[in-house]
């Protein structure tokens, strides 16, 4: 590894940054014609399409005065700098020095290229440089299946990731929080959560739980009874939430997690939802619902984060039903550390809903 994609991946050390493969950008967002810039852990990287019209990134900076390549324009398949014009191609060769007589190429005018992937609507690059990943991206489960309603949103989330995946996989703070559009706090009733290790990630069952009596559940599962729910956390940054609420009725919620920066998160969300209701009048009602329990997340995320940023540092105090919250944070922490994590292989919880 030369010295300057050391110095990329020292950058982006942190004790909570797995490695892995983090979406950026919708598909239709990256061009033929122009760069676009996005941050992966507070690092500029540039994405474009090469001359085949694949997606490719690399570091957002030019080898030859770091200029900023996303400030450029695309030719031919390669990103030009807008400084003096060399010009870079998807796997960062420089091939072309406008003004120089001799070859372009040369290792020390390299710039550090990232393994970048073009699946499910959405664009994922790997967060080390120049590497050829041993996996491919997470295949998003139900995504554009025939009978199910597919709607892909990004949201820009206050909060290092692991507060966003424990808010996005948290059932208790949804009766009070989102109170009357998802859960109510009134008539709780006893339910056994499973909590179970899983390949690359952490899952919680919850058994016994009856129909949401908010808004959502009654648009959905009109007719009411128990349903079957799954919250789940796979590394580096998928937080899942599934639902049968009838033999007619599911759906799964995929929230691909990217850090943007320490304090902010990058949300992109797959929703795959089966349910005997037109999909016009579905996208309406679902979306329209779904950003309004968005909305409340981000405001209390953002309350939260203000609150950690004003004393200098996370204190928490936690119980048996903050279910997934400390087992996220312990399985990034030790994906940073390249350490395995080991955990029991279940655990049941008696909580409210």
């Amino acid at each position: 590894m030369t010295k300057q994609e050391l110095q990329v991946v020292n950058l982006r050390r942190q004790e909570d940054f797995a490695p892995g493969w983090y979406v950026v950008s919708r598909s239709a967002a990256v061009l033929e014609t122009h760069p676009k810039r996005v941050l992966l852990n507070a690092l500029p990287i540039v994405t474009f399409r090469d001359a085949s019209g694949r997606p490719v990134a690399l570091l957002d900076r030019c080898s030859h005065r770091n200029a900023p390549l996303s400030v450029g324009r695309v030719i031919d398949g390669r990103v030009q700098c807008h400084y003096h014009g060399w010009e870079f191609d998807g796997a960062g060769e420089c091939k072309r020095v406008p003004g120089l007589c001799g070859q372009a190429e040369h290792p020390a005018r390299r710039v550090p290229a990232f393994a970048c992937r073009e699946s499910q609507g959405w664009v994922w690059v790997y967060s080390e440089p120049d590497v050829e990943p041993a996996s491919e991206p997470y295949s998003i489960p139900f995504a554009d299946r025939p009978g199910y309603l597919t709607i892909r949103e990004h949201i820009e989330m206050p909060g290092p990731l692991a507060a966003v995946a424990e808010n996005a996989l948290d059932v208790p703070h949804t009766a009070f929080v989102h109170s009357g559009l998802f859960r109510s706090n009134a008539d709780r009733t006893p339910i056994e959560v499973v909590v179970r290790a899983i390949d690359g990630g952490v899952e919680a069952e919850y058994v016994g739980e009856q129909r949401p009596e908010g808004v959502v559940g009654k648009f959905l599962a009109p007719q009411g009874g128990e349903v079957a729910h799954w919250d789940r956390f796979l590394l580096p940054g998928i937080a899942q939430v599934e639902y049968h609420l009838s033999d007619r009725a599911h759906i799964v919620t995929t929230a691909a997690l990217t850090p943007r920066t320490a304090a902010v998160t990058d949300l992109f969300a797959t929703v795959a939802v089966k349910v005997p209701i037109p999909d016009v009048l579905l996208k309406t009602v679902v979306k329209r619902v779904a950003m309004r329990i968005l909305r409340q997340d981000i405001e209390v995320l953002r309350a939260q984060t203000e609150q950690v940023q004003r004393f200098g540092e996370e204190y928490f105090a936690s119980t048996e039903i903050d279910v997934l919250g400390l087992r996220i944070k312990k399985l990034l922490r030790d994906a940073a550390a390249g350490r395995s994590s080991s955990s029991p292989d279940e655990r049941r919880i008696k909580m409210l809903v």
